[in-house]
């Protein structure tokens, strides 16, 4: 269910600002939203699985924060993710 390393450094490629960025926040978003997707995607295979929709819940939660974070400081890096991820906020 976790993102491999391969999946995480393609996702962070897309993301980075610099060559060294693995942990900025719009970094971080990207990664969550994907790791979000493949669970949202097991818990429809396996609906009893309580265990990951709470750490879904989680996530999601995290998620928002940074996205919070971004609409403060970084409005223009918020509406750049938020339009490639097709979130909607």
């Amino acid at each position: 269910m976790a993102l491999t390393a391969k999946e995480k450094t393609k996702v962070i490629g897309k993301f980075r600002i610099h060559d060294k960025d693995t942990g900025s926040s719009a970094v971080q978003v990207a990664v969550l939203s994907e790791e979000i997707t493949h669970l949202t995607i097991h818990l429809k295979q396996n609906p009893k699985d309580n265990h990951s929709r709470r750490g879904l819940l989680g996530m999601v939660a995290r998620r928002k924060k940074f996205l919070d974070y971004l609409k403060i400081h970084e409005p223009v890096e918020y509406v750049k993710i938020i339009r490639h991820l097709g979130l909607k906020r």
